[in-house]
């Protein structure tokens, strides 16, 4: 039988039910701004019913609030997060080519880019044909060639800082997926400390812990799974707590309370010839082992940043063992088969069978046509006679093939594009007289950070652009693989004295004003293909493609993306968001069944003071 005092009993039940509620609900309006929290609910049941032996059986105990919980889907957090991947890479790829795309500009007078001053280099040129023994006209063609040189040198140096921010970018994402990992398996602890020991539902640092991978999504691929605790002799017996696994890319980067991390390694040798010093290689801290930012399946804002770092549409170098000695490895290339498109760097790491090997140098021999058939590497240390012989036949590469065009590829570009215009040049100045009646030399030159002035001796280009016999150059030698953007430089000598400069193959006598060269040269700028099957002039034009592809391709897919983003995030919070009028509501629904638990309280005294103070019970 139950007591007299039964139904007070009931309805206090239903009053601290109803209170717990009403807190819940404060405490949801209370967080409505928060970031990352979930709408909270107490989650209630009928009480355990009491056998009264009577006909009617049990008779109900009232009510009581068995948890409060979070709302969250776990199958739009895992479409959120996943999709975050991809809005972090393309909003940030995008952000740095819009940044490349603005250093090629040519907005005429305003902001002069390459064809505005391509142009007036050609139109002081053309100004010689009237008059090419004035030293003053002599002096304006020069001066538009060194602003030639110029604008190569900024758009060079712009990119490799460009390309050191990504760096930079890179090693502060990496700090913060470290400290992310870090505070998740704290969180984790903590999450479990409370939910093992207490039973309760740790509700706020599981949403902080959301929040965070929240937050690095966007920076990598993560997944993550979670699972009861259970007893191993039997399953079906929860012990509270979960095992929390964060894996990245496939890999595990935190299993409960244990975590790893990655660590920025500066690079010791250049992929690229024209690489900024000590970019940053990841590697697994525990391990050592290179963490493959270049996997397919890798996304997110640091695939970005090594995308436009890194990005060489696939054209680094690439090729065949030929053979192999203890000191040398010989390549058959199949690219940079020619010394324009050369982009390796003079010394570095090539990679055979997945193994590093360290060349301090390289040959390259040329046929007759200036193809490069074959490539000769010099290892700094010594190999074994069986390693040597395991390599041959086998492929090996310099760098990660990038399928992006990030800052090397335009780097690259710009380099081929230079070495052919002035290969071409050269090749009508080689061999002309100049004013002193001396036989003229390279017009444009390679000056490397030591000062030495390369005049590509070694290397002849014929005027039809085709090297005039075999030759065999080295990465050391006065070649044009020394020539880039940021080495491209008229010569020394003409700058001092413009009569050094050749118009004709005979100044002598009244020949003084003969321009014979001057005449052929000026098809350079659009009637000789030169660079990617057109004219020198259409430089502009064959990068502007380049990026307006990168360009356009990013901006649909950030869109696309982010448009996605929004739908899941609205269908997300129509779970787990707070939602100011349906709380409004709820106080109104819990204050009046609080009331009316309190009614019922009140029913009961008027109750039991009739049975007391009339009945004398």
């Amino acid at each position: 039988m139950p007591s007299t005092f039964f139904g007070l009993n009931i309805a206090s039940s239903a009053m601290n039910a109803f209170q717990v509620a009403v807190n819940t609900t404060a405490n949801n309006i209370s967080n409505v701004q928060t970031e990352g929290y979930s709408k909270q609910v107490a989650n209630r049941q009928a009480s355990e019913g009491l056998r009264v032996y009577q006909k009617f059986g049990m008779a109900g105990t009232g009510v009581t609030t068995e948890s409060i919980t979070s709302l969250r889907s776990v199958y739009y957090d895992t479409k959120y997060w996943n999709n975050q991947a991809s809005v972090g890479n393309y909003n940030t790829k995008l952000t740095y080519l819009n940044q490349i795309e603005n250093y090629f500009i040519d907005d005429g007078e305003t902001q002069p880019g390459f064809s505005t001053i391509f142009a007036n280099m050609f139109n002081q040129m053309n100004a010689l044909t009237s008059d090419a023994g004035n030293i003053d006209r002599r002096k304006n063609f020069v001066s538009e060639t060194q602003s030639f040189a110029s604008y190569f040198h900024d758009v060079a140096a712009d990119l490799q800082d460009l390309q050191k921010d990504c760096n930079e970018q890179i090693s502060s994402l990496v700090q913060r997926i470290n400290a992310s990992t870090q505070k998740i398996a704290s969180l984790t602890k903590q999450i479990n400390t409370i939910e093992l020991e207490n039973g309760m539902r740790a509700n706020e640092l599981r949403d902080q812990r959301a929040l965070i991978i929240d937050q690095i999504s966007e920076i990598v691929p993560v997944s993550v799974e979670e699972s009861p605790i259970t007893n191993s002799n039997y399953p079906d017996m929860y012990l509270g707590g979960t095992n929390y696994i964060v894996k990245l890319d496939g890999q595990t980067l935190i299993n409960n309370y244990d975590y790893k991390t990655l660590t920025c390694v500066p690079r010791e040798n250049k992929v690229n010839q024209t690489d900024a010093d000590g970019l940053y290689d990841i590697v697994w801290s525990d391990t050592g082992m290179k963490f493959n930012v270049n996997a397919k399946s890798m996304n997110g804002s640091l695939r970005a940043l090594f995308d436009v770092r890194d990005g060489n549409h696939a054209e680094n170098f690439q090729g065949d063992v030929l053979s192999a000695t203890n000191k040398f490895i010989k390549i058959k290339p199949s690219t940079m088969t020619t010394v324009e498109s050369m982009t390796m760097a003079a010394e570095g790491v090539i990679t055979i069978k997945n193994k590093e090997y360290y060349y301090s140098g390289f040959t390259a021999e040329l046929d007759e046509n200036g193809k490069v058939i074959s490539y000769t590497f010099e290892m700094e240390q010594s190999m074994e006679t069986s390693a040597a012989a395991a390599v041959i036949g086998k492929s090996a590469q310099i760098g990660a093939s990038v399928e992006a065009m990030g800052i090397p590829y335009y780097m690259a570009q710009m380099s081929e594009f230079l070495r052919c215009f002035s290969g071409r040049f050269n090749a009508y100045q080689k061999g002309a007289m100049d004013l002193n009646e001396d036989e003229m030399g390279a017009f444009f030159v390679a000056t490397g950070f030591d000062g030495t002035e390369y005049s590509f001796n070694q290397h002849t280009v014929g005027k039809d652009g085709v090297t005039s016999q075999d030759s065999v150059i080295s990465s050391s030698s006065d070649c044009y693989y020394q020539l880039t953007a940021f080495s491209f430089n008229v010569a020394d000598a003409i700058v001092r004295d413009p009569s050094k400069f050749a118009t004709s193959m005979d100044v002598t006598g009244d020949k003084v004003d003969a321009h014979e060269i001057i005449d052929e040269m000026l098809k350079l700028q659009n009637e000789i293909k030169l660079f990617r099957g057109g004219s020198a002039s259409d430089f502009l034009h064959c990068i502007y493609t380049d990026i307006s592809v990168d360009t356009n391709e990013a901006e649909i897919f950030q869109k696309n993306f982010n448009d996605i983003a929004s739908a899941i995030t609205t269908q997300r919070l129509s779970i787990s968001g707070v939602d100011e009028d349906e709380e409004a509501l709820d106080i109104v629904k819990f204050q009046n069944a609080y009331n009316l638990a309190a009614r019922m309280v009140q029913c009961m005294s008027e109750m039991y003071d009739k049975l007391i103070q009339e009945t004398g019970v």
